[in-house]
């Protein structure tokens, strides 16, 4: 298995604090962000590689960063050579551009580099190997209002989704859609399919909508702290409340 961290994104929504450095490096309690999530990845049994897709701004800093870790399995630092927000390929072009660059032939796990959570991703893994289909993360935010910001989606009581909503005007439920996506190697080639149909490839969540209209899709439900550090709002927030 293979895990693919995306932090191509350059943070626009977070200038205020900081231009230079790329979100998923943005310290949290004087650690790195993404660092967080690396502590969380050690318990995967069978991972053999962390790849991390940036773009040409900060390529460089995550090569420095990589080389100063001591990590169990290989880090690959992966530039898909853009420069500016405008240029960006979108979480679903970076996932397509990881798979076709770093020649990715194994299970895959994506996380986006701007996940904060104290919560075993090792269960979320059995739960998704067990499956033997794509999995997807959720997590109930308890708030309706803030839901709107999301994936809205609805599973039933095999935890198989059933319905999915892009940022809803009104949405259903409080129950979200995260940037934690389990896809076997067997279905990585639909990411072909769907960019070929639809011709989008900036919301992974517009990818998720249409896989589990084709699939079976799976939804595992988180439990404990998550933030998800898109501005400089949630950022402080993270600061403050998470240890």
């Amino acid at each position: 298995m293979k895990a693919l961290i995306l932090a191509a994104g350059y943070g626009t929504r977070l200038y205020a604090i900081v231009k230079d450095t790329p979100k998923a490096l943005l310290p949290i309690n004087k650690k790195p962000l993404v660092n967080y999530t690396l502590d969380k990845l050690k318990t995967i049994k069978g991972l053999n590689e962390i790849i991390v897709v940036t773009n040409n701004k900060f390529h460089k800093i995550f090569q420095d960063w990589a080389k100063a870790l001591n990590f169990p399995c290989r880090i690959t630092v992966v530039n898909d050579r853009t420069n500016t927000p405008e240029e960006r390929l979108g979480s679903i072009g970076d996932i397509k551009f990881a798979l076709d660059n770093a020649k990715i032939n194994d299970d895959l796990l994506v996380v986006g580099g701007d996940n904060l959570f104290d919560f075993d991703i090792s269960q979320y893994i059995n739960f998704a190997v067990s499956k033997q289909k794509a999995a997807i993360g959720v997590y109930d935010i308890h708030n309706l209002e803030e839901a709107k910001l999301f994936g809205v989606v609805a599973v039933d009581n095999n935890a198989k989704i059933t319905s999915f909503e892009e940022k809803p005007a009104a949405p259903k439920s409080t129950l979200i859609a995260m940037c934690f996506y389990y896809f076997p190697k067997d279905t990585l080639g639909l990411l072909a399919q769907y960019l070929k149909e639809t011709g989008k490839a900036d919301k992974a969540g517009d990818y998720i909508k249409w896989l589990y209209q084709k699939v079976d899709v799976y939804g595992y439900k988180f439990s404990g702290k998550w933030f998800d550090i898109g501005s400089v709002e949630s950022y402080n927030e993270a600061q403050e409340n998470f240890k």
